[in-house]
């Protein structure tokens, strides 16, 4: 939909800034960066709005078609065709490197348990060391593929209330029984924590085939209105508060995100549709897939292994690395979606998939000189 791939390649973006970030300064979330740095230390918030925008995106058609998904296992079938090719070509890449250059954790390289555990998309569920830090969400998006057709059967012969409440209201009681209200996140099982704000966005979509009364509401500015408390807490409480406190802030910015998406996907405001849908933006857009699944391994081997060896730590490092990694990861992101993410999009099979590859060749030699 016009405007929604703009946000999300915005969205992996600043994914990769505040990758160049975390690994420059250490400390997080108290890191040594310059206070001026401190607005890209919210990557997590990044993360949360790919699955709110996840949520959203999916929901459009079934929201349309009576909140059906046309079946569970065509619904499977899609998904798994459309993440897994490029998540598990992104895979190998990263134990590559991880092996080769720079490991990606403190917890050493990856091991055989990390093949298998990352091959099976399990991460959120099992533990092993990492080939890839920015892994974790997509162990996580692919638990909640595998609850959307419940969600949507709920939806269908409930209400969207209904739906919010019994994926809510279990995750803030069990923040609320946590010590101090303030629940310590662990390295997985961070799916029934997240599944509230992936709802949030899959309620969303129902504006987008709303009544024209519902439709035409300001969703932009009801979008800032729901995230001003949010923002003046963090500002009030400080941004190392933020970061400890992301179970209750992911909650709480959902509701001001979907609004946002809504407002998008409605045409409002035409001034941010415009930006979205400059060549540049679209273009990052079409790619964010493969920009988010391959950028860190990148980012990490030019901070620990390249930038040594020609600036000194702190300041110097992060601007050598924005001027180096990310180039060559948007560059490398997009070269790689050519081969591993795209022809996945735009052939559904196995068989459409083989039958474009002699055509494409043929075009391709066709504009050769002979």
């Amino acid at each position: 939909m016009l405007g929604l791939d703009g946000l999300r390649g915005l969205a992996a973006l600043y994914v990769v800034l505040f990758h160049c970030w975390l690994y420059t300064f250490p400390g997080y979330p108290d890191s040594s960066a310059p206070p001026w740095l401190e607005g890209l230390m919210f990557g997590r918030l990044a993360v949360v709005f790919f699955l709110v925008l996840s949520g959203f995106s999916l929901a459009i058609s079934p929201a349309r078609h009576g909140w059906r998904s046309g079946g569970v296992s065509q619904f499977l079938r899609r998904r798994a065709w459309r993440i897994l090719p490029p998540y598990w070509a992104a895979l190998t890449l990263s134990l590559t490197i991880s092996w080769s250059l720079v490991p990606a954790s403190h917890s050493g390289s990856p091991t055989g348990t990390s093949i298998l555990v990352y091959g099976l998309v399990a991460q959120d569920v099992f533990i092993a060391p990492t080939p890839n830090g920015a892994f974790w969400s997509i162990g996580v998006e692919a638990e909640l593929y595998l609850l959307f057709p419940l969600l949507l059967l709920i939806r269908r012969r409930s209400s969207a209330a209904v739906l919010v409440a019994c994926v809510t209201l279990p995750v803030i009681a069990r923040g609320l029984m946590a010590a101090g209200a303030s629940p310590v996140e662990g390295d997985n099982w961070l799916a029934p924590h997240l599944a509230p704000v992936f709802v949030a966005g899959l309620v969303g979509a129902g504006i987008v085939v709303a009544s024209d009364r519902v439709r035409s509401l300001p969703w932009g500015w009801l979008a800032v209105l729901a995230a001003l408390p949010v923002l003046a807490l963090s500002v009030m409480q400080g941004s190392v508060w933020t970061v400890n406190h992301y179970f209750w802030i992911d909650l709480a910015i959902a509701p001001a995100m979907t609004m946002l998406l809504a407002a998008v996907a409605t045409g409002r405001p035409a001034i941010l549709i415009r930006l979205l849908t400059t060549r540049p933006i679209r273009s990052l857009g079409s790619f964010s897939y493969s920009l988010y699944l391959i950028h860190l391994p990148i980012v990490m081997t030019v901070i620990r292994r390249v930038a040594p060896h020609f600036v000194s730590p702190g300041l110097p490092v992060f601007w050598f690395t924005l001027v180096v990694a990310l180039p060559v990861s948007v560059l490398g992101a997009w070269l790689f979606s050519k081969i591993f993410e795209i022809p996945f999009k735009r052939n559904r099979s196995w068989r459409s998939l083989i039958e474009v590859l002699p055509r494409g060749r043929l075009r391709t030699g066709a504009g050769l000189p002979r």
